[in-house]
């Protein structure tokens, strides 16, 4: 049999009352922001911004162009240092998994802890080379498995994003579409198997038809079982008020350098604060409801 001959493995999650996924049960903090502050020349962009992602959330960071929301993610990630507040993070390669402080690490133990992480950013950062080469470099980097078991892992990755295994693995990077080159973006973060995923912009430039299918891929990548059964966590910056309606996640939206509101997305759609509330007005879908079918999935 073909290492590449096994589906791909989908997941419907439950749901709570509103349609939402059922996060009603979270796990411990896996990143904290305390009073985090951050300037570029003397411009200010974030103003004391304190926040926690528990084990299990979705959570996206919403707010208008140029209010700091991918700012905030590269603070969250470690890209950029804070000018002012820390950002408290769970070590998973430490027994209990404890929260450290980015900023007093080393290079070698953030690598250590970036280990649980997988980012798929806007611009997807795929390296020019096959899609193989894209989806394999970190578990050969990273892990002590055979060249079999990592070309096994990668095929169930690409087959987990719903793409023709034998058709795309070859191909080079140039090679790929918009929507195929997200979708390799993702497939090789699910093959790193993280327990964090973060999306920047996942959507941005992308049709309707490939952001839908783009929705549900974010959706069973959250709720894929992981190896060792913890649960993943999710944080996406987005624009894309199809997938907030899709998704259901805790919304913390940002406004003048700062947390205007953070909460459920029931409470968020209903919310009649000032900034929420013509955010809103401008993303009239977001009031149709949710999209979901009878087993959960978007």
């Amino acid at each position: 049999m073909s290492p590449c001959s096994r589906g791909g493995a989908g997941y419907d999650p439950a749901v709570s009352a509103d349609g939402g996924p059922a996060t009603d049960v979270l796990g411990p903090v896996e990143i904290r922001g305390e009073g985090l502050g951050k300037a570029f020349d003397g411009h200010v962009v974030l103003r004391r911004v304190s926040l926690e992602v528990r084990r299990g959330e979705i959570v996206a960071l919403v707010g208008a162009s140029g209010s700091g929301k991918t700012v905030l993610l590269h603070l969250l990630t470690g890209l950029h240092p804070p000018t002012e507040g820390r950002v408290l993070v769970a070590h998973h390669g430490r027994r209990g998994a404890p929260l450290v402080d980015l900023e007093t690490l080393d290079e070698e133990e953030r690598d250590a802890v970036r280990l649980s992480w997988a980012v798929v950013f806007q611009k997807n950062a795929l390296f020019s080379a096959t899609v193989y080469e894209n989806c394999a470099l970190w578990l050969r980097e990273h892990t002590q498995l055979p060249a079999r078991a990592i070309r096994e892992r990668v095929c169930e990755s690409l087959q987990a994003v719903s793409l023709d295994v034998d058709t795309v693995i070859g191909k080079d990077r140039d090679e790929l579409s918009g929507g195929m080159a997200k979708r390799v973006a993702v497939a090789r973060a699910i093959a790193q198997d993280p327990l964090l995923v973060f999306y920047d912009e996942p959507t941005t430039g992308l049709d309707p038809v490939t952001s839908a299918h783009l929705h549900e891929l974010i959706w069973n990548t959250h709720f894929r079982p992981r190896r060792d059964g913890v649960r993943r966590t999710t944080v996406l910056v987005t624009h894309d008020k199809d997938l907030l309606r899709r998704l259901h996640p805790r919304v913390v939206m940002l406004h003048g350098g700062g947390v205007c509101f953070d909460g459920t997305y029931a409470e968020f759609t209903a919310s009649t604060l000032g900034p929420a509330r013509e955010y809103l007005l401008a993303m009239p879908v977001l009031h149709a409801g949710p999209s979901r079918d009878a087993e959960g999935t978007p």
